[in-house]
């Protein structure tokens, strides 16, 4: 419950209305209540506003969230479950798949809350091409109450930055290929919104990913989605089973087009939107230029030798390339030439034909099978790469160490990247790449 709301404004007349009727439609309220009071909702509430008192409607409306998001990030209880019916948080990032996700919860008859992560401010991003910036989370929202839907901003930049941004840069200074997206999924924001799901009195939380959960009759596992081309199961296979239990998948059976066709049929203004390519927090400025300004790691020239460590040529630095990679060596005439290692001590990178590249057997730390090794029938080495058939020989639980026998060779297996385990279609377990 919003007990008391007090303001201070310091501006034109229109601010001081706007803010004092946030003030009087918020108090007294229950927090879902206030989720849901907008910019438009204020501007009603004043009998409507001219373009340029409409700022101030926006700046009230903005402010109240803000105070909104401290209380959902605070760890207190902030409503209970509902009497009748189910009340489910959707994660909504401003974009096509989790709206139209939202829209088929409440379409089913869920009370839905959306929730939306602000991970990553910085003024070298680009914050329109970001799924989790300030911008994101302001569209996110004028998103879901143009939907009738309450909305929440969770604030997980400080973790997010230790935990996911942290790892990434460690990764490529000591000369890995590290997917912060399996750690973020994994380690902190889907958990973290399934804590502030069981504040706000919701059973589950419902995401806009293409992907599954089934039951083998041991508990859930991840499965694929039905659109293979947008499956997501890699980037959520290091999601524990209690978690996998209490998530919803609206979209596991839709393909992309389809869903661009309900978000059109209910006039979501995101129907069109494109999507983003780039990680959240690379949006807009490019990894060079990340990795200088975080990890002092800028143009460093070296030596790029052959495996036997001739010097073919010279780089600006070993952590501009990964395993696999063929263009930007600076490497003219003869055969093509691949990268086969980086070695961040020497500043090297070691190259070789694509043979070379060949991997039979692969060496994985930190893994974590859900069932038996015996279950490991394929595995992906890459979010966009088919599945190999492999085999390992170890125990359901969690190893230091292990190797997968491939079936046939892999090429540019980079350490640092996930290797996500599968039975068909169903992730059975997780690790990570070893040098």
């Amino acid at each position: 419950m919003v007990d008391v709301v007090t303001f201070d404004a310091d501006g034109c007349a229109a601010a001081t209305a706007a803010a004092a009727a946030v003030a009087e439609s918020a108090e007294g309220e229950s927090v879902l209540t206030a989720a849901a009071i907008g910019a438009d909702e204020v501007a009603g509430a004043l009998g409507g506003l001219s373009p340029q008192g409409r700022h101030a409607a926006d700046l009230a409306a903005d402010a109240l969230h803000r105070a909104l998001s401290a209380a959902a990030s605070s760890g207190e209880r902030l409503a209970e479950a509902p009497a009748g019916g189910e009340r489910v948080l959707v994660a909504m990032s401003g974009g096509v798949d989790s709206a139209v996700a939202a829209l088929l919860e409440r379409e089913r008859g869920a009370d839905a809350v959306a929730v939306t992560l602000k991970l990553w401010a910085d003024r070298y991003n680009d914050g329109a091409k970001s799924c989790c910036s300030p911008e994101a989370v302001i569209g996110a929202r004028a998103l879901a109450h143009g939907m009738g839907i309450p909305h929440l901003t969770l604030d997980l930049e400080e973790a997010f930055r230790s935990q996911v941004v942290g790892e990434f840069v460690r990764g490529y200074a000591s000369g890995r290929t590290p997917n912060p997206c399996v750690i973020c999924n994994g380690d902190l924001r889907i958990d973290a919104m399934l804590a502030l799901a069981d504040r706000l009195g919701a059973s589950r939380l419902a995401t806009g990913h293409y992907a599954r959960v089934v039951d083998d009759g041991e508990g859930p596992l991840l499965a694929a989605a039905s659109d293979g081309a947008k499956d997501q199961t890699y980037m959520l296979s290091a999601l524990r089973p209690a978690t996998l239990g209490r998530l919803r998948f609206p979209l596991a059976d839709l393909t992309k087009p389809r869903v661009r066709e309900l978000a059109a049929a209910a006039e979501l203004p995101v129907a069109s939107k494109s999507e983003s390519q780039d990680l959240c927090f690379l949006a807009g400025e490019g990894k060079r230029s990340f990795l200088e300004r975080h990890a002092g790691l800028g143009t460093r020239p070296g030596d790029v030798v052959d495996a036997d460590g001739a010097v073919l040529g010279s780089h600006p630095g070993f952590h501009n390339f990964t395993v696999g990679q063929r263009r930007g060596l600076g490497v003219g005439g003869g055969d093509p030439l691949y990268v086969l290692g980086t070695d961040a001590d020497e500043n090297r990178v070691v190259v070789g034909a694509r043979e070379d590249l060949a991997r039979n057997r692969v060496r994985v730390r930190d893994a974590q099978l859900r069932r038996p090794g015996d279950r490991v029938d394929r595995v992906k080495l890459r979010y966009r790469s088919r599945p190999i058939d492999c085999a390992v020989r170890a125990p359901a639980g969690r190893h230091e160490e292990l190797w997968l026998e491939l079936a046939e060779p892999a090429y540019g297996v980079a350490p640092g990247q996930t290797a996500c385990l599968m039975d068909g279609s169903t992730v059975v377990g997780h690790a990570t790449i070893a040098s």
